[in-house]
């Protein structure tokens, strides 16, 4: 199985063609890259695309949906998938949106969407994220290769050592207690970490004791 990889320099986000071998079978998963860098592989290596994956809906996820499935009369899916020498299975990842996925492929890969990328996770819902982390992404084989929505490739094993969030959930490292400010709104700092963006990603906790995941622009650190 090979994976080819083009990445928006403006929305740092990333599509993927997924292929079993030259000449075989091939499908796209999401369009929100520059899509003729994957098309060249297309051509170059004979190959037969019959789907389109997305990951979820996002608009940076999905741009250039129209111009793959006019070109080559492929579905858009969101569930698994049989095709050629490729067996792909889709997981519901919720939390960053309510239709996300994470798509499994052939056992070695799995393309985590927005839900976990290297050293950090997707915002939006918590406790979603959280069990879409934990109990589904994490509970993978270490050794696949995730691919996420954004930016850089990782693995499973990685992010279980080394992500920030996944240490916490885990309880091999301790909540921050760092006092910080999100919105005009006095919180405490659980969790920072790298993202995608290089603006960082925390995980606050509220003063009424709601958590959130945000991005870093909007915590206003004191130190």
């Amino acid at each position: 199985m090979v994976v080819e990889r083009s990445m928006d320099s403006g929305w740092l986000s990333n599509a993927y063609l997924v292929y079993d071998e030259p000449g075989g079978t091939a499908v796209f998963v999401d369009s929100g890259a520059p899509l003729e860098p994957l098309l060249r592989v297309v051509e170059r290596e004979h190959l037969t695309v019959t789907h389109l994956l997305t990951t979820h809906s996002h608009g940076d996820h999905v741009a250039g949906d129209s111009e793959l499935t006019n070109r080559f009369g492929i579905p858009i899916v969101k569930e698994p998938v049989e095709t050629g020498g490729l067996s792909i299975d889709a997981l519901p990842t919720p939390g960053h949106s309510d239709d996300m996925l994470a798509f499994v492929v052939n056992g070695e890969a799995v393309f985590t969407g927005d839900t976990l990328f290297k050293d950090a996770v997707g915002g939006g819902d918590f406790v979603q994220v959280r069990a879409s982390v934990m109990d589904v992404l994490m509970a993978l084989p270490h050794e696949l290769r995730a691919y996420p929505g954004h930016t850089d490739e990782t693995t499973i094993g990685r992010e279980w050592e080394h992500n920030p969030f996944v240490r916490v959930w885990r309880g091999v490292e301790p909540e921050g207690t760092e006092p910080c400010r999100v919105g005009g709104e006095e919180a405490t700092l659980i969790v920072w970490s790298p993202d995608y963006d290089g603006k960082g990603k925390a995980w606050v906790r509220l003063a009424g004791g709601r958590d959130a995941i945000v991005g870093g622009s909007k915590v206003e650190r004191r130190s």
